[in-house]
């Protein structure tokens, strides 16, 4: 049997690519003044919920709002 060794490059070159094609990336930028990003890291810790998965939950119930308006 083969004897593989961790390499932290190998890896780090591995969740490179696996991000490239198979994820999306959209940036969100806010004011410090606003207070905005600490608003939400604060909300995504009392709901147990990432700040990932807290936008695209935001994101997804404002369409569907829209989207019934119409």
């Amino acid at each position: 049997m083969a004897s593989h060794t961790y390499s932290p490059e190998a890896h780090s070159r591995a969740v490179t690519k696996f991000v490239k094609t198979h994820l999306d990336r959209i940036e969100m930028r806010c004011t410090k003044e606003s207070g905005l990003k600490e608003k939400i890291v604060e909300h995504t810790k009392e709901t147990g919920e990432s700040i990932n998965a807290f936008m695209l939950r935001a994101v997804q119930e404002t369409m569907e709002r829209d989207k019934a308006k119409n």
